[in-house]
């Protein structure tokens, strides 16, 4: 068998390909499954049967930036991130801090609230759908968006230059 040297050229370009399934995914149902719990305000929280709060508000802004719609799962914190892991949801925005233990099962956005460091979880090794979250989260810090959002959500009461606490977040089940 003859093996042709251009086609090592070729292998790193393959390689990103392969890992982009769940961007793929995303683009042909055109919907960013997000998994959330919708039972801590202002987080994310439901008014009647509507989950609204940041994390909604933030998944919506992030879908639109995608160019996909947001499709929203109320579930239970036993099922949330075994069901990011298995590709049930896509990522779970629920108020969601990096830890060691939880960089070993999932990869991570970049941080979209930083006190706590909060970010969003998806399955590991899917640089492309990464980029495209990363990216759409960069869009929303430049142009002010997530800061009037986080405003709207964790400041609107706040005298003038002094900020509402927010509270640390819930442990992930294990």
């Amino acid at each position: 068998m003859r093996f042709s040297p251009g086609l090592l050229l070729l292998l790193p370009l393959l390689s990103p390909l392969a890992h982009a399934e769940l961007i793929d995914d995303v683009n042909d149902r055109g919907e960013l499954r997000i998994a959330l719990e919708a039972n801590n305000p202002p987080y994310n929280f439901k008014e009647g049967d509507k989950p609204t709060g940041f994390e909604v508000e933030l998944g919506e802004l992030l879908a639109k930036e995608m160019d996909v719609r947001a499709s929203f799962i109320t579930t239970d914190d036993a099922d949330m991130l075994p069901g990011v892991a298995t590709g049930k949801y896509d990522v779970a925005i629920n108020h969601i801090a990096k830890t060691a233990e939880l960089e070993d099962q999932f990869d991570f956005s970049e941080a979209y609230h930083e006190k706590p460091e909060l970010a969003i979880p998806f399955q590991k090794g899917n640089p492309a759908f990464k980029t495209s979250v990363d990216g759409a989260l960069k869009r929303m810090k430049d142009d002010g968006r997530l800061k009037t959002l986080s405003q709207k959500w964790f400041e609107a009461d706040a005298p003038t230059g002094a900020s509402t606490p927010v509270p640390p977040p819930a442990a992930p089940a294990h």
